[in-house]
């Protein structure tokens, strides 16, 4: 436990993601307690006053208030960083960074051509960032850079379609998603709305460039064939795709890739799959609740191939419990065998609806490991002749690392990117999405559709009006 004593709550959550990066998985109060660490902070007319106390250590310091609230915040966060390095801690890769973009902030700076030599002066003084990810994070930002120059930001868009079902609840996940056994007799219940949404947004978009269409979920293919045609005929026959650059499915789990499925993507343009497999060692795959088998994921791949899918992404989660860097070794070795076109590797993140949270599963790795596992997965991806192309963080990630896309070039998600970047309109269809309106002073607006897939059918129509009230508006 961690305790948190604020006069001034300006920076709370600053401080607070701060403290997390450095005690995953401790719960925080704001009362003086007994803590394995508290923090007090004060303000007087030229700065803060901080106080650390551990159980062995006490640390006082002061932190300047500066002109601009950013040049305050930052100067308060690596002087607490630093302070927190006397106490033992060890350096964190991303230094004091704890937003999920960082590349967003390299992408502006090339964006208004600054020098790199400039770029990483700022990151390693402003936010403390070691040298690997300075480099992992230059690197993404300049492919990234250079392959959004095909993306129209202020006439196109993009498309997300939501599949809210899967097989069974994986242990570590926490996105919104609805057994398909359950809801099997209502699922084409579910396509009509969804059809419906789509055929509104056709409309509404009819004067704008669609560029990237991404059906995830969920399992999208944890749907029969017939549906997915069905939703995809829909896009075909109601969408202009004349400016379309990519149609990604997630095609997500071996257990529910069947020919059939493949076959159905295939003929209605789908022209990039993402196969997960998360790991290649069937003890984690019974832990974490995949009911799939190794030999399932060979051939689910095999199959993709056969079919004629030329752009494969497999993803895969470093940090699982009970996984040691000799499993991870063993994993990635067997994925060259793949060689498939894209690999994302998520280092894991586990949010409070994890299972793996709520039954007290959870294993605390240490970060040493976490990083050597990273690093081999990043190894194998550069023997593959894979490139970094985006880039995420997450809260209570392993190792405080990231979220990372490599792919050869050319076979980039660009839906992924544009995701992160935040840079192009994304409007979302189905139950427990969000849509992203990008105007073009930069202002965001979201739109959520509710979450539950009875309440979308039942409430269809004001989810197609929340998105009618929104667009036109500049």
């Amino acid at each position: 436990m961690i305790s948190l004593v604020l006069e001034d709550m300006t920076f709370e959550q600053d401080i607070r993601e701060l403290l997390m990066a450095f005690y995953p998985g401790e719960k925080y109060i704001y009362t003086d307690e007994d803590s394995i660490l508290s923090l007090f902070l004060s303000k007087d007319s030229k700065s803060y006053n901080i106080k650390i106390k551990s159980e062995d250590n006490v640390l006082e310091f002061i932190s300047p208030l500066r002109e601009t609230k950013f040049d305050t915040k930052n100067d308060l966060k690596r002087n607490i960083y630093e302070n927190l390095l006397n106490l033992g801690n060890a350096d964190l890769p991303w230094g004091t960074l704890t937003g999920i973009r960082p590349t967003k902030i390299v992408m502006e700076m090339l964006e208004n051509n600054m020098p790199l030599e400039d770029i990483k002066k700022h990151l390693k003084d402003i936010y403390l960032v070691g040298d690997k990810r300075i480099k992992l994070c230059i690197e993404t930002a300049k492919n990234e850079f250079n392959i959004l120059k095909k993306v129209d930001y202020k006439n196109g868009y993009s498309l997300y379609i939501g599949i809210p079902f899967c097989p069974t609840r994986c242990l570590y996940c926490s996105f919104t998603s609805y057994s398909i056994t359950q809801w099997k007799k209502d699922t084409d219940t579910y396509i009509e709305a969804l059809c419906k949404e789509l055929i509104a947004v056709s409309k509404m978009y009819a004067d704008k460039k669609l560029q990237t269409i991404y059906m995830g979920g969920g399992t999208p293919t944890s749907l029969e064939g017939y549906q997915l045609s069905k939703i995809l005929n829909v896009v075909k026959n109601n969408f202009d795709l004349s400016n379309i650059l990519e149609l990604t499915v997630e095609a997500g789990r071996p257990d529910s890739i069947t020919r059939e499925k493949l076959e159905a993507l295939k003929a209605a343009g789908v022209d990039r799959i993402s196969i997960n497999p998360q790991t290649m060692q069937q003890k984690t795959l019974d832990l974490i609740g995949r009911q799939h088998t190794i030999k399932d994921i060979y051939e689910s791949y095999r199959l993709a191939r056969d079919v004629g899918f030329e752009n494969i992404n497999m993803d895969f989660i470093i940090g699982l419990n009970g996984e040691t860097l000799e499993d991870v070794i063993d994993s990635f070795t067997k994925v060259k065998s793949f060689d498939p076109e894209s690999i994302t590797i998520h280092s894991l993140a586990l949010k409070r609806a994890a299972r793996l949270n709520t039954e007290n599963k959870r294993e605390i790795m240490d970060n040493d490991l976490i990083l050597s596992m990273i690093n081999t997965a990043t190894d194998t991806c550069a023997d593959l002749g894979l490139e970094p192309y985006y880039l995420y963080r997450q809260k209570n990630m392993a190792g405080n690392l990231e979220n990372i896309g490599f792919s050869k070039p050319g076979k980039e998600c660009l839906y992924n990117i544009l995701i992160m970047e935040e840079k192009q309109t994304i409007i979302a269809c189905g139950a427990g999405t969000s849509s992203k309106i990008v105007f073009g002073d930069g202002r965001i607006e979201r739109i959520e559709n509710v979450k539950d897939p009875k309440l979308y059918i039942e409430r269809l129509d004001e989810m197609i009006m929340r998105k009618e009230s929104m667009h036109g508006i500049d």
